[in-house]
């Protein structure tokens, strides 16, 4: 009996937690200026974040998709980035929030949209330590071009030391808030103080290419993304960019003092990176992993945890989504079960998928990673 009741309550909770329920998205109100012929998507982390996804495309004002128990952020556009939903300055919207428990309907207003405003100019916040270090840095595993960022510490030009490095995604989100649509983390504003403290390190970013970026960081091919071209792209940092960066500037060379980081899938592929150069990267900041959209990674990471030596930082929001913590632990542990690998796992339950919440926790992510 007591076999039978364990079994039920099996059933039962697998039953909860795989349930899906039907959400409805209806919008109420469009800008004045909207025409009645113009597409407009859903988009959201139930769908990789895709701005033009036709299965997300809205008929009649609405559509009703099915979602599992959870939380998730979405927005609309219609058609791209630049085209998405914003508040009067022209500026896009923080991502709105659904906590979805049963079958539901969204009302929704949307008061503008980014296109319909000029393109207005940021003020610049990047500080007097950051430059480009290259418009257009060519990828020879791509075949294409990125721009890339150094930051320097203060007393680069003054010191004849030589300096760790941490190798950085999404360079146009780090340093400078007129090239960061979202807001950026500050990553030179922090290192401005925090390094002289904890000590100072070189920073180096790539700009992820827009219609890229998902295959860019990706190990895996995605059925709804195509190719995979994580490979090429980890493959690029350490056949093409790090001899660049040791030959011109005073590193530290080894893997001890080589760091990578980012969020999102700049999370996931800073994982990947460790993976499979354990002997270049000592350390990852791995914030908000994107583990969920490539599973088989899992098994790639017991493969090759025994072969990880460095330390890795995991970062999840519990209001993220449903599964961005329980993806990020199952990882966490599949690792640790076979590694001997220095690990910290960071859960903050108010935690968002935004800029403004890695901002907030890279201060953190460095003090730990500049310990001895």
């Amino acid at each position: 009996m007591r076999k039978r009741s364990i079994i039920l309550f099996f059933l039962l909770y697998s039953s909860a937690l795989f349930a899906q329920y039907k959400v409805s998205f209806i919008v109420n109100r469009f800008p004045t200026y909207h025409h009645a012929s113009d597409a407009v998507y859903l988009v959201g982390s139930f769908n990789g974040w895709n701005p033009k996804d036709e299965k997300l495309r809205l008929t009649n004002n609405g559509i009703t998709i099915e979602l599992k128990k959870g939380m998730f952020e979405y927005k609309f556009t219609h058609g791209s980035w630049d085209n998405v939903e914003s508040g009067a300055d022209g500026f896009p919207i923080q991502n709105h929030i659904i906590n979805v428990e049963s079958d539901t309907a969204i009302q929704v207003e949307i008061d503008h949209w980014a296109d319909h405003f000029p393109k207005k100019a940021k003020e610049t916040t990047a500080s007097k330590n950051v430059r480009i270090l290259d418009t257009a840095f060519y990828i020879p595993q791509l075949n294409r071009h990125r721009r890339v960022w150094i930051y320097l510490p203060e007393s680069y030009t003054t010191s004849p030391k030589k300096y760790p490095v941490l190798y950085m995604h999404d360079g146009q989100n780090l340093f400078d808030n007129s090239t960061a649509p979202y807001g950026e983390w500050g990553v030179d504003e922090a290192l401005d103080t925090l390094g002289r403290e904890h000590g100072e390190t070189i920073v180096v970013a790539i700009d992820h290419g827009v219609e890229k970026r998902i295959n860019e960081y990706s190990p895996f091919d995605i059925e709804k993304h195509g190719k995979g071209e994580g490979d090429a792209y980890v493959d690029f940092l350490v056949q093409t960019l790090m001899p660049y960066i040791n030959k011109n500037y005073r590193t530290k060379k080894n893997a001890r003092y080589t760091a990578i980081a980012g969020s999102s899938m700049g999370g996931l592929i800073s994982f990947y990176a460790m993976l499979k150069y354990p002997n270049k990267f000592g350390t990852a900041g791995v914030f908000s992993p994107a583990f969920w959209i490539v599973p088989q990674l899992k098994e790639l990471a017991l493969k090759r945890a025994p072969k990880i030596k460095g330390r890795i930082y995991f970062y999840a929001g519990g209001a993220e989504s449903e599964t961005m913590v329980p993806d990020m632990l199952t990882v966490f542990e599949a690792v640790n079960k076979f590694s001997k690998a220095k690990m910290e796992t960071v859960v903050r339950a108010e935690g968002r998928h935004s800029e403004q919440t890695w901002r907030e926790e890279f201060p953190r992510f460095y003090q730990w990673m500049m310990k001895e």
